[in-house]
């Protein structure tokens, strides 16, 4: 596989979970449901949908089933912009299908299908094209990543292939199913974050990652295990990114939430394009802070993220 040419250098190359997400068209618990949208889901894969959604040329590392949910997937990426030309199949298993709950304003369980294991774990580092990875703008993994054999060692390959200087992110998104234990998942957490420049989670996974319940301690702690910049989401309460020389506070936009799930995915894929616009941290974190708020008004995930233009106009009417 290559990224040079036609299809690339990307600006942004993203690792990590891709499924289908079935998500209610009512609200309530899903034995009340009468009917459901099919969308292309998983957060890695949204990030990417995202940054693309903000004209960056994107791509996603990943693997499905060898069956029509898959061929879907590969139909939706290209769709919405984002390359597939890292997306390959593992035989004998299924593309994973992921169902919520909507309880508006706060409440919205997953239910994830990916047993026995889901393909995107399936990542071998000996598929990996080093070269896409060691020059794209922003290379961004998830804890999730991490969970199993053989995705970790390929995403540590990745990492190595990186200069530590350049934007690689690490999304904290723990997702508990996915591992034995939060200890477990600390522990490579903390493998990881010496390997990345940047992390990005919310109160919650910044505790699992650090064990402090404070977000100021707990950015502070990722800062002393070697990230240049760690980004706390606090949901209500607004955002808060940390570096050596800067602490920003951004307040939360308020919004009537439909569906806060892809919210954290929209501020990615916004963050990405703020770093890569060079832009100073405090512009960035407002941009990221709107797209989420944006996505969490809407009750899909990826065809949720909002466009740049979008974002601006609700950034006008703030500042009016």
């Amino acid at each position: 596989m290559t990224a040079i040419g036609s299809s690339g250098p990307f600006d942004v190359v993203t690792i990590g979970r891709v499924g289908v997400d079935i998500y209610p068209l009512q609200d309530g618990a899903l034995e009340d449901v009468q009917t459901f949208g099919k969308y292309l889901g998983g957060s890695a894969t949204n990030v990417a949908v995202a940054a693309a959604r903000h004209g960056r040329q994107s791509a996603v590392i990943t693997r499905t089933g060898d069956d029509p949910f898959g061929r879907y997937i590969h139909r939706e990426l290209v769709r919405l912009g984002v390359s597939d030309v890292f997306v390959s199949t593992v035989a004998g298993l299924n593309t994973p299908v992921t169902f919520c709950e909507i309880f508006p304003p706060d409440d919205f369980p997953l239910y994830f299908y990916r047993d026995p294991i889901a393909p995107d774990l399936m990542i071998e580092p000996d598929e990996l094209d080093l070269d896409a990875i060691r020059i794209a703008g922003i290379f961004w993994a998830t804890v999730t990543g991490l969970s199993r054999q053989p995705s970790r060692a390929a995403h540590f390959a990745a990492w190595d292939a990186r200069d530590r200087r350049t934007h690689t992110v690490l999304d904290l998104d723990y997702r508990p199913m996915f591992w034995g234990s939060a200890a477990e998942a600390r522990e490579q957490v903390q493998r990881a974050l010496p390997h990345v420049s940047i992390a990005v989670g919310n109160a919650e996974e910044c505790e699992v990652a650090t064990g402090e319940t404070d977000p100021y301690r707990a950015a502070d702690a990722l800062l002393d295990r070697g990230v240049s910049l760690a980004v706390v989401k606090r949901g209500p309460l607004g955002v808060l990114a940390k570096s050596a020389d800067e602490t920003i506070e951004i307040p939360a936009h308020p919004v009537q939430v439909v569906n806060g799930l892809g919210a954290g995915d929209g501020f990615g894929g916004a963050l990405c394009h703020g770093l890569l616009e060079g832009w100073s941290l405090d512009s960035t974190l407002r941009f990221a802070n709107v797209a989420g708020a944006i996505v969490a008004t809407r009750r899909e995930c990826s065809t949720a993220m909002p466009t740049t233009a979008e974002v601006e106009a609700v950034l006008e009417r703030i500042a009016r």
